[in-house]
């Protein structure tokens, strides 16, 4: 019977010299999951990535991916895992087809093997159409998703995606996002770093947050969000006349003072029951004849639990 994690990481330690890159990261991947490594830059990210995919030897901890030791099973490692970095892998010389085929046959696939999965995996990353065009004429999203079939040559059990979309438009960005989203729903376990929050909110059914080579958080993107509050009521005025009526009608509808943005013109308070508070508001101001210049919930972002739960993390500076 297969692992429920996948991947399972426990007290990694990495040093550079002086420097803990890593210092104690705990990881557990579920079988078939999206996990989220986020962290600002130097946070050790991709150190761990790095691990996991038996590039780099752990100074301390164990890691296991699909069953097998990273440091002292990595040839097991390395036949169930695919890798797609930050840069793109593919040569601006061969055509799509080309491109996928070399791979194939660099994995000791035999010539009409090689072909063959090249082709489907044409198909499967909807590249089919350009099958003989060359990477440089490309889109950024089209050559990202030729760069991820290209690491899909041997249906890894598991896909590491190091920073997937750094670079790339909105729309290339979606493109590879379908991509990744249809590779989870076929059972690969992918883990992911990304500095885009949007992008780990998007994907990630659990992500965890690092800093400073230590991993203080792990929770889905909900609950991280959740960590740093309710929704919040926010309500604008047309005329910044009826600033302080419309202040006091907010109190006495939903008993709590609200704080005051934009010059008295804008006003916000965290409610517990954002759609009741919404709709009672609404009501009032309705009764009122109080013109307002918008009404809305607000729900934290990924971003805000981000900087929220790092900002925690920072070193303090002593006197």
């Amino acid at each position: 019977m297969p692992p429920e994690f996948v991947i399972q990481a426990s007290g990694l330690v990495k040093r550079y010299g002086e420097k803990r890159a890593l210092d104690g990261v705990d990881l557990q991947v579920p079988r078939g999951t999206v996990h989220g490594l986020l962290g600002p830059n130097g946070a050790g990210k991709t150190t761990t990535v790095r691990i996991l995919s038996t590039l780099t030897t752990p100074d301390g901890g164990q890691a296991e991916v699909a069953g097998y030791d990273v440091a002292a099973q990595p040839r097991e490692v390395r036949r169930r895992i695919g890798l797609t970095g930050q840069q793109t892998a593919v040569d601006d010389l061969l055509s799509a087809r080309q491109n996928l085929t070399m791979f194939g046959r660099l994995f000791r696939l035999d010539k009409s093997a090689a072909q063959k999965r090249a082709d489907q995996l044409l198909e499967v990353f909807g590249l089919t159409e350009a099958a003989s065009r060359t990477p440089k004429k490309f889109s950024g999203g089209m050559r990202r998703r030729l760069d991820l079939a290209a690491s899909m040559i041997l249906a890894p059990e598991v896909l590491y995606l190091d920073e997937p979309t750094t670079g790339l438009d909105p729309a290339g960005r979606r493109e590879v996002w379908e991509a990744v989203q249809n590779l989870a729903a076929e059972g690969t376990t992918v883990l992911l770093t990304t500095h885009y929050l949007d992008e780990a909110d998007k994907l990630c059914d659990r992500i965890s947050v690092i800093d400073h080579g230590m991993n203080f958080v792990e929770d889905t993107p909900a609950g991280l969000k959740q960590r740093i509050g309710q929704e919040r009521l926010e309500v604008a005025v047309a005329d910044p006349a009826e600033g302080l009526r419309l202040k006091a009608l907010l109190q006495q509808v939903l008993s709590a003072e609200p704080a005051e943005e934009d010059q008295g013109t804008k006003f916000s308070l965290l409610v517990t029951d954002g759609v009741s508070a919404l709709t009672s508001a609404a009501a009032a101001i309705s009764a009122e004849g109080i013109e307002i210049a918008d009404i809305g919930l607000r729900r934290p972002t990924l971003d805000e639990a981000f900087l929220h739960l790092t900002a925690k993390t920072a070193p303090q500076e002593t006197s």
